[in-house]
C-alpha cells in the first residue's frame, strides 16, 4: 500500500482510499471526504469530535504517512518520529439519494507535540492499533487517545512547498 500525505485543508469532496469492514470482509475503497451533517444541513462535515461517543458500526481507517496543518500563518508537516506510516480513525456512511457514500475522520485532544499548533488533532492510530479499531476490539475511550509525547516529528514547511492538494 502507498500511504500518502494527508492534507487537512483538502477540499471536502477529495477522494481518498479508506479501509473498512463490509459484510465481514476487509476492503479498500475510494470515497469522498465529508459526511452529510446529522441535522440535515447542506455543509459537509470532514471531522467528528470523538469524545463521549461510541462508534459501533461503520468504522474505517485512512492510511497516511504525514499530515499538514497551518497554524499562526505558518505551515507545518507532522509525521511519526519513528518514520512509520499510520492511520487516522474514521467513520463512513452509506450513500443516500442526495448524498454519496463518504467518510470523516475522528478528532481527539492534541498530544503534547501537536498542542503548540492546535488544541485538537485527527485521531492517529499506529499500525499495530489498526485492527483494534476496525474490529472493535478495544473501547473507543481506550484507543482514541493522544499518542505519547515525542511520538510526532514536527517540521516547518515553507509556503512555497505547501501544496493545497493531497500529495503522492
Amino acid at each position: 500500500m502507498n500511504a500518502k500525505v494527508f492534507q487537512s485543508d483538502a477540499p471536502l469532496d477529495e477522494r481518498r482510499v479508506i479501509i473498512r469492514r463490509r459484510d465481514g470482509d476487509e476492503e479498500m475503497v475510494e470515497l469522498p471526504w465529508g459526511l452529510r451533517p446529522l441535522d440535515g444541513g447542506s455543509r459537509a462535515v470532514n471531522v467528528v469530535r470523538s469524545e463521549g461517543k461510541t462508534f459501533s458500526t461503520h468504522r474505517c481507517l485512512v492510511p497516511a504517512s504525514e499530515f499538514r496543518h497551518r497554524s499562526g500563518g505558518k505551515n507545518f508537516i507532522f509525521s511519526l518520529a519513528n518514520g512509520d506510516w499510520f492511520y487516522f480513525a474514521g467513520i463512513w456512511r452509506p450513500g443516500s439519494s442526495d448524498w454519496p457514500e463518504a467518510y470523516a475522520i475522528l478528532t481527539i485532544e492534541a498530544n503534547a507535540d501537536i498542542a503548540p499548533y492546535h488544541d485538537r488533532q485527527m485521531a492517529v492510530l499506529t499500525r499495530d492499533q489498526r485492527m483494534d479499531w476496525l474490529d472493535r476490539l478495544v473501547p473507543e475511550d481506550e484507543i482514541l487517545r493522544p499518542l505519547p509525547v515525542g511520538a510526532f516529528r514536527v517540521k516547518p514547511l515553507s509556503n512555497a512547498s505547501f501544496q493545497p492538494r493531497l500529495a503522492v
